[in-house]
């Protein structure tokens, strides 16, 4: 039910009555549309089950399906990501026509969330570049430690002081938001036009808080409900999570690759491939790993194949980055997942959304100074405020955050309340970060920024650097005898 809706509807209709009471004309018939149209709200909102009759839900997800398409299409013109847009389809359909409703939601999200994450690690494995990940491997865990410890550390603080938690209440709250989202990051990063390096930076460093995140809420779920916290145990999850994901990715990602060369033209070899990948995540959690690391590493194995294949000395799968299956999937579940988080919207106390707001601009500030001291100068101006901007929070924090109610944790509804305010804080900080770094000229390459130069010295500079680089490449080309002379003058 949503009673808002139907209080306004209430409203009307009684003030509409005593109109008809008062004067003469018959209204008869609007006011039985009035009824009509408060008893289809009611209806909608008073289902009998959890979720809405089946072709509700499908109207929904067409709806989901078109704003998804379209909010790339936007994004692509104007740099702005459509992840605010899906999350606030996802407060309508939920919190404010309750067509479907928190139980229902609730009672998804280990699935959801399961399948969301390692579709999503492992398309931005495939999308990684191992070279660039080998180069800037100590910038992103630099970024991702001190990052995560800084965030940890803010939401602490203010969630002590401010609410008056305890320590280890608030330091979960913390770890549950500490990291960057590798679902909005890896999407982001894919569209911009930032350097190579800046690419992988971020794309790996969000995976590492994904997983940071995700392991030590866990542990303090345990720490809480106990109310004790051993840091040896974190050490030695924390470690062993580590070595289980990257034993797993090496040690099926290279031997799958192998074998698939024998499926190269297999009508499903990508559904193999996806078969193997939901196997990982089983072992990885059988054996205390997310299957987010793991993921990570198997696409990166199968991604790099064509630098791999010069290690290994085989040829490997014929699963391309641009294959249109994964694509479509990889949409899909990027699509439904944030409309999902606004689905686990919960509108409480109003202490709450101040909180989260509030919260997120503190750690975007301390993101920019972690940023001005992580960072070298091999980054250009525009490397720089991308990454200062890119604190979004996602998967992890928003399904980290139902665990509380389900667990019976104290404050477990206040959890939900300030991460959705954070999340959604956190999205449209980073989409205004974005759209100003708009206004940075690109670096040393065109191909590096946002903004296209648009005067005649800028275009005729790049077209002298084209001109030169064109006949360098000729002149090597004919000494290296890889282009025969085409014209008489040059066969003479």
């Amino acid at each position: 039910m949503n009673p808002i809706i139907l209080s306004i509807l209430n409203l009307i209709r009684g003030q509409f009555g005593d109109v008809v009471s008062i004067s003469n004309f018959d209204s008869t018939v609007i006011l039985d549309k009035l009824i009509e149209l408060q008893n289809s709200v009611g209806t909608l909102s008073n289902h009998d089950g959890p979720i809405a009759p089946a072709h509700v839900i499908l109207l929904a997800a067409g709806v989901v399906i078109f704003l998804g398409v379209a909010g790339e299409a936007f994004f692509k013109k104007t740099g702005i990501p459509d992840v605010a847009f899906l999350m606030i389809l996802g407060v309508i359909i939920g919190p404010v026509f309750g067509l479907i409703q928190p139980e229902a939601v609730i009672s998804v999200v280990p699935y959801f969330a399961a399948l969301a994450l390692i579709i999503i690690m492992f398309d931005g494995g495939l999308n990684l570049d191992i070279k660039h990940v080998v180069k800037t491997v100590h910038f992103s865990i630099t970024l991702a430690i001190l990052g995560f410890i800084l965030s940890v550390v803010i939401i602490t603080l203010a969630a002590h002081f401010a609410l008056g938690w305890l320590w280890l209440e608030s330091i979960l709250l913390g770890s549950i938001v500490g990291g960057s989202s590798s679902a909005i990051v890896f999407g982001l990063v894919r569209n911009i036009k930032i350097s190579d390096d800046a690419k992988s930076m971020l794309s790996f460093e969000s995976a590492v808080t994904d997983i940071l995140a995700t392991i030590i809420a866990f542990i303090l779920f345990e720490a809480v409900l106990s109310g004790h916290f051993d840091l040896q145990t974190l050490e030695e999850t924390l470690g062993r999570a580590i070595v289980v994901g990257l034993v797993l990715g090496f040690g099926v990602g290279i031997p799958w690759m192998y074998v698939s060369t024998k499926l190269g033209n297999a009508q499903h070899a990508y559904m193999l491939t996806l078969g193997v990948l939901f196997v990982l995540f089983f072992l990885a959690n059988s054996f205390g790993e997310s299957g987010a690391l793991t993921a990570l590493v198997f696409g990166l194995m199968i991604g790099n194949k064509r630098h791999l294949s010069k290690i290994l000395k085989f040829k490997l799968p014929k699963i391309e980055m641009d294959d249109p299956t994964h694509n479509q999937l990889t949409f899909l579940v990027r699509s439904f997942f944030f409309v999902f988080v606004g689905l686990m919207a919960s509108f409480g106390q109003i202490e709450y959304m101040v909180f989260g707001i509030l919260a997120t601009i503190a750690i975007y500030f301390g993101r920019s100074f972690i940023g001005k001291i992580t960072l070298t100068k091999r980054f250009s101006k525009l490397d720089k405020a991308v990454t200062n901007s890119m604190i979004p929070r996602g998967l992890a924090a928003a399904v980290l955050a139902t665990y509380p109610i389900t667990l019976g944790l104290p404050n477990a509804e206040a959890y939900s309340q300030m991460v959705f305010f954070i999340i959604l804080s956190s999205v449209i900080i980073t989409t205004i970060g974005l759209g100003k770094s708009k206004k940075i000229p690109p670096p040393e390459s065109v191909e590096g920024g946002f903004v296209k130069p648009t005067d005649d010295s800028d275009e005729g500079s790049v077209k002298e650097v084209q001109t030169e680089t064109s006949n360098n490449f000729q002149k090597e080309s004919i000494e290296g005898g890889f282009v025969k002379p085409t014209d008489d003058s040059q066969r003479e």
